[in-house]
């Protein structure tokens, strides 16, 4: 359901349920959760990347999945409560991890699916991909995929999004930021092994106190962030790696890291 595989310190986590669009499932959820929990204490793992097999990236939540779970106690109540809680600690959880995580995206993602993208740090998507927060087409206000999605694009844009249920191209999603690049559809895998490849090659420990310290100061108001951020800059500026990249820099070689 979920595969993974590491080169070179990538871990590329694929969702394999094709012939459900990669859905969202109690399954899938927990596999994911699995990998989440494993990779917040791997060192050898400096970037993730998350793909989907076959046609679609996600598909969102799986509605037969839910709508099985509707007819448990009290319409479902117990189930839903739960199971919105567990989607979210997936969401948080990506953050969360100390490795930046990169959707590979293509087909569609919707709803949850979108969320999902919204969730990661970085995106690279196909070209012809849709990304769509459409669960109001069928009376489903796509609430808790709002929050990761009106925190990558203007709250307009996203809102009506939300309301209408229209998809957006790559294209627009590249121009609101929900995604990073649209590239051709031959070239995607490519594209973000290359991002990915990137970022591996730096200070995993710097980039790991970056991306928590990027996405702390977000929630805090200017002072406090700039006070935060130069506490986060000290802390780095005294490792013995960051010295040596500092030296390395200055004396035109390739820096010496543990």
């Amino acid at each position: 359901m979920l595969e993974r595989h590491d080169t070179n310190g990538i871990a590329h986590l694929r969702m394999n349920a094709p012939q459900r669009l990669n859905a969202l499932s109690d399954g899938m959820l927990a596999a994911l959760q699995t990998q989440i929990d494993s990779l917040k204490t791997d060192p050898s793992i400096r970037v993730v990347i998350l793909s989907g097999a076959g046609k679609a990236f996600c598909a969102g939540h799986d509605l037969k999945e839910m709508q099985a779970g509707r007819a448990s106690d009290d319409k479902g109540r117990a189930y839903f409560i739960d199971l919105f809680q567990r989607c979210s600690k997936v969401m948080t959880g990506l953050q969360r991890l100390p490795q930046p995580v990169i959707a590979q995206v293509h087909g569609i993602a919707t709803a949850a699916g979108c969320q999902l993208v919204a969730s990661c740090d970085m995106a690279v998507a196909a070209e012809d991909c849709k990304f769509g927060v459409n669960g109001v087409k069928i009376g489903l206000f796509c609430s808790t995929p709002m929050v990761a999605l009106s925190r990558n694009i203007p709250r307009k844009k996203a809102f009506e999004m939300l309301t209408t249920g229209r998809f957006l191209s790559a294209q627009q999603a590249e121009e609101l930021g929900l995604i990073n690049r649209a590239v051709p559809a031959d070239q995607l895998e490519q594209e973000t092994q290359d991002l990915a490849e990137t970022v591996a090659s730096k200070l995993g420990a710097a980039v790991a106190i970056g991306k928590e310290a990027f996405y702390e100061q977000l929630q805090m108001p200017l002072d406090q962030a700039y006070a935060f951020t130069g506490e986060v800059m000290v802390e780095n500026m005294l490792w013995r790696d960051t010295n040596e990249g500092i030296t390395a820099f200055l004396e035109k070689r390739k820096p010496d890291w543990d």
